[in-house]
C-alpha cells in the first residue's frame, strides 16, 4: 500500500525524520522504493540533470508528465509528488488543469508548486478539489532569473516574509513545505511554528525531513555540485570506467564471449546455407 499524506503527517507528529529524494525514471523509482524512501519527488530539476538545460524554466508540463508516469510505474510504496513547472499555475483554472493532468494521466498522489502567500489561493482551491499540495519557499528555482541562486531570508524582513509564507501555505491546506536555501535558524523556527512537515534542502538539520537530488547525492552530475548536496557515492567515475572497459573489450574482440552469444547446431546452419541464396551462389 502506498504512503499517503496522512502517513507523512504521522511521521512528523511522532518526531521521526522524513527522507525524500528526487527520481526521474522507472529504474530510479524502483531503487528508491526498495530503499524505503517514503516520498519521491519528480522535480523539475530534471531540466538540468536529465535534459541538460541551464535552469528549470525550460521544463514543460509534457516533460513532467513523461517522467512522472515512469516514476509512478517504478514505485509501489512511496508517495509520488509531481512538480508543477514554470508558468503552469499562473491562475487557479490553469493550476487545476495542470495538476489534474499530473494526477489523472500520471497517477501521482500529490503536486508541488513554488511560492508563498501569493499562491495560497491556488493551493486552497487545489486542496478543496482533493489534490494534495506541497509548498516550496525560500530559494525557488523557477524564479532564478529574478532572485538569483542565493540563500533567502537572511534579513529580518526577508525572514518574516518566509515565516508568513509558510503559515499561509499551511492555512491554505498544504500538507508540507519545502524550505530551500533558508538559514538553518530560520528553518528551525518555521518548523517549530508549523503543524505540517518541513522538508529542507540547504536549510539545516531542524527541518522535519530532507530532500536531495538523485544525481547530486549519487555523484552522477558533474556540471555543478551544490554546497548543500552530500555525495553518498561517486557513480560517475564507476560508470565511466565501466564504459571504457566495455569499449576496450569490443575493440579487442573479447566481448561478447561464448557465454554472451546464442548457440545453434552446426548441422542446422549448414542446412540453412545450402537452402539459401548464399549457399547456391
Amino acid at each position: 500500500m502506498r504512503t499517503n499524506i496522512l502517513d507523512i503527517q504521522k511521521l512528523k507528529d511522532r518526531g521521526e525524520r522524513i527522507p525524500m529524494v528526487t527520481a526521474y525514471d522507472y529504474t530510479s523509482a524502483q531503487m528508491a522504493d526498495r530503499a524505503g524512501i517514503p516520498m519521491i519527488l519528480v522535480g523539475d530539476s530534471l531540466g538540468m540533470v536529465v535534459l541538460g538545460y541551464d535552469s528549470t524554466v525550460h521544463v514543460t508540463l509534457d516533460d513532467m508528465i513523461h517522467h512522472i508516469k515512469a516514476v509512478v510505474r517504478g514505485s509501489r510504496q512511496a508517495l509520488v509528488i509531481g512538480d508543477l513547472p514554470f508558468l503552469t499555475y499562473t491562475t487557479v483554472d490553469q493550476a487545476i488543469q495542470s495538476a489534474g493532468r499530473i494526477m489523472q494521466e500520471c497517477g501521482a498522489q500529490a503536486v508541488k508548486l513554488e511560492g508563498g502567500a501569493e499562491v495560497a489561493p491556488i493551493v486552497r482551491r487545489l486542496v478543496n478539489l482533493g489534490i494534495p499540495v506541497m509548498g516550496h519557499i525560500g530559494f525557488t528555482p523557477q524564479s532564478v532569473h529574478q532572485i538569483g541562486t542565493r540563500v533567502q531570508g537572511k534579513t529580518s524582513s526577508g525572514a518574516a516574509r518566509l515565516i508568513d509564507d509558510a503559515l499561509a501555505l499551511e492555512d491554505a491546506g498544504a500538507f508540507g513545505v519545502v524550505l530551500e536555501l533558508v538559514p538553518a535558524p530560520l528553518a528551525r523556527e518555521i518548523t517549530a511554528h508549523l503543524r505540517i512537515p518541513t522538508i529542507g534542502i540547504g536549510a539545516g538539520v531542524h527541518c522535519s525531513g530532507q530532500v536531495q537530488v538523485w544525481h547530486d547525492m549519487l555523484g552522477l552530475y558533474s556540471d555543478f555540485k551544490p554546497r548543500h548536496a552530500k555525495r553518498y557515492a561517486s557513480l560517475v567515475e564507476t560508470v565511466e570506467a565501466a564504459l571504457q572497459t566495455y569499449a576496450t573489450e569490443v575493440r579487442e574482440g573479447t566481448f561478447p564471449g561464448a557465454e554472451h552469444s546464442a548457440r545453434m547446431d552446426e548441422a542446422e546452419l549448414q542446412a540453412a546455407l545450402s537452402q539459401s541464396k548464399a549457399g547456391k551462389a
